[in-house]
């Protein structure tokens, strides 16, 4: 068979995008062909235009073709050692919290990858206690792949590395084999997802998907490593696969085990952080039965109150609103020079002087809400308390939450008075500027020589260790087609070995019955070639059965004249004629004189043309 042109392959994966919704376009190029390749051959089709016609002719054969190219190679307890990391590192420490879990599991092909993850949990946490608090997200692209999981029984072989007493705990046998707790298995969310096109679910606290990225090439696996990063929760963990290493992700992920590939998400501290108060802490703090003198702070709480302090003593004026424009906070700075009080705190904007003293802010406030951008306004005069000119840089920047809803409003009052005073000054020295500049540029310029050359180097390693990575990914991938393919054998072997054994069974059977009969009896094919001669048969006319199979039944040399009736044999095997009783002078093995009745009939096999005899020979006398 020809090699097919790759140039055919775009239409044919646009095909499969559009009748079923499945978008490969992602997945590395290579494996995508080679996966391709081996249902064609299955199916004889020499092009991708050939089996795209095929396809679009004949929709049932989309299922075959997403069978090979989804490879469903998975196993309980898959990579052991980094399962028990996992549960050492990541699972005990979640089994600590008090909150709901949320947990996903991504790509987990046929079910048992997922319930792995469901007993490590269930152990940790203890079943009842799971039952409560965790809700298990699994999910997958590959439909047939779904209803396994659904189903969640499994053979014999498959439950090998299970440990016995998890085996009898979490399993129940049927006539199948074992199916998974129905009480646990609840706790489980299947669904199809698409990890390049569908959202991602949101507030998890562990993402695992193992060896699904290595199928992907590098632009989309940054796409669904984004996903994963916006998924979790601060501090939330990710587990992959073995040659999952994202050493080009840092931004998203930091390794907690690298061995392992265990990683925990990369991000910033959350809005809600940022705007905590030390009374809010303090009161909880109470609430939960701490000290109520000098408060015994956790780390968290400490960060919280160093915010607020830091908040507090600001050198601009800053005041905070919430959605309804009410004041929700105001530091010191802005106490001191724009007259807010204490009491203001919690009462409307517009109530107070500072909504248009020293400049008209509501307009502002409102653009910056309907804009969701900053607006600002520049060198704002202002006479303080002491009859002191001050010049303002007013500020107004709405705040947002991750999920970029409108949470309130930032007013920020920048003192920018000693600018005024500098601005002379700085033209004054504007010139000895300019002969230092000149100095610094040359001095940038070889800076930047150096950085190129640095940045050229650092560029060569990471292609270097891309191209690495890549063809690691791409042997685990071949690796795993060689699993899938090891175990389809398997499956085939171990039904030739069951039909094998059935078949001389069988034919055991036969030998029994034939060995038992008193009367001789010899099965010939249409042509009369011996094809069976039984003990009865050797007995008596003293020929072994290794004497007389594939011979013509007519020309043995025996006591029994079979010639004479040859023609009347050959009709009844042939269906001619109908069955006969025939008696026939002959001479046994010993010699003596014998009268034989023969009961010929027709043997029909159920084979076109497939007709033999079956003769019975009886000694009447």
């Amino acid at each position: 068979m020809s090699e097919p042109d790759t140039n055919e392959l775009d239409p044919l994966l646009e095909l499969m995008k559009r009748n079923r919704g499945f978008d490969f376009t992602g997945y590395k190029r290579t494996t995508l062909v080679r996966r391709i390749r081996k249902r064609m051959s299955e199916v004889g089709m020499a092009t991708f235009g050939d089996y795209t016609d095929l396809l679009e002719s004949e929709p049932a054969e989309f299922a075959q073709l997403f069978n090979t190219i989804l490879i469903n190679v998975t196993s309980f307890f898959r990579d052991e050692d980094a399962w028990a990391t996992l549960r050492a590192v990541v699972i005990e420490e979640l089994a600590k919290s008090s909150d709901p879990l949320r947990v996903w599991s991504a790509g987990y092909a046929s079910g048992e990858e997922t319930l792995t993850l469901v007993m490590l949990l269930a152990e940790a946490l203890g079943v009842e206690r799971f039952k409560q608090q965790v809700k298990v997200y699994a999910t997958d692209a590959d439909e047939q792949a779904l209803e396994q999981a659904r189903a969640a029984v499994y053979g014999e072989q498959r439950m090998a590395s299970v440990p016995e007493s998890w085996r009898t705990k979490y399993f129940e046998p049927n006539h199948s084999g074992f199916v998974f707790r129905n009480d646990v298995r609840r706790c489980i969310i299947f669904g199809r997802h698409d990890l390049i096109n569908d959202p991602p679910i949101s507030r998890l606290d562990l993402i695992v998907c193992r060896n699904t990225l290595i199928y992907f090439n590098a632009e989309t696996q940054a796409r669904i490593l984004e996903r994963f990063n916006f998924g979790l929760k601060h501090g939330g963990h990710l587990f992959l696969g073995r040659a999952e290493l994202l050493l080009t992700h840092a931004h998203l992920f930091a390794p907690v085990n690298l061995d392992a590939r265990i990683f925990r998400k990369v991000s910033g501290p959350d809005l809600r952080d940022r705007l905590g108060r030390p009374e809010v802490v303090r009161g909880r703090a109470r609430e939960e039965g701490a000290p109520t003198g000098a408060l015994a702070l956790t780390q968290a709480q400490r960060q919280v109150q160093m915010r607020e302090v830091g908040f507090e003593g600001a050198l601009i004026s800053q005041i905070i609103l919430d959605l309804a424009g009410n004041v929700v906070l105001a530091n010191l700075q802005a106490r001191r020079t724009l007259g807010v009080d204490r009491r203001d705190i919690g009462r409307p904007i517009q109530d107070l002087q500072i909504s248009y003293r020293p400049y008209e802010i509501r307009s502002c406030i409102e653009e910056a809400s309907q804009s969701r951008a900053p607006v600002s306004v520049q060198g704002v005069a202002h006479r303080d308390a002491g009859g002191n000119t001050v010049f303002y840089d007013i500020q107004v920047e709405p705040l947002l939450d991750e999920d970029g809803e409108l949470l309130g409003t930032s007013i920020s009052f920048v003192d920018v008075t000693a600018a005024h005073l500098l601005r002379l000054e700085v033209e004054r020295s504007r010139h000895e500027l300019e002969t230092a500049y000149e100095e610094v540029q040359s001095t940038n310029e070889e800076l930047e020589t150096t950085n190129e050359e640095l940045q050229s180097s650092m560029e060569e390693m990471e292609t270097t260790n891309e191209e690495l990575q890549s063809t690691n990914e791409e042997l685990e991938t071949m690796n795993e087609e060689l699993q899938s393919t090891n175990q389809e054998l398997e499956t085939m072997n171990h039904e030739l070995s069951r039909r094998t054994h059935e078949l001389n069974s069988l034919n055991e059977f036969m030998d029994l019955i034939l060995t038992s009969m008193r009367s001789a009896v010899v099965v010939t094919d249409a042509d009369l070639h011996v094809q069976v001669w039984n003990y009865t048969a050797e007995d008596l006319w003293g020929l072994r059965a290794s004497e007389v199979e594939g011979k013509v039944l007519t020309k043995l040399d025996v006591g029994l004249p079979f010639d004479s009736v040859a023609g009347t044999l050959q009709k009844i095997a042939q269906g001619r004629e109908h069955s006969q009783d025939i008696m026939l002078d002959a001479v046994n093995r010993r010699g003596k004189s014998i009268k034989v009745r023969l009961s010929c009939n027709r043997l029909a096999t159920g084979i076109e043309d497939g007709r033999g005899l079956l003769i019975l020979m009886e000694v009447i006398g």
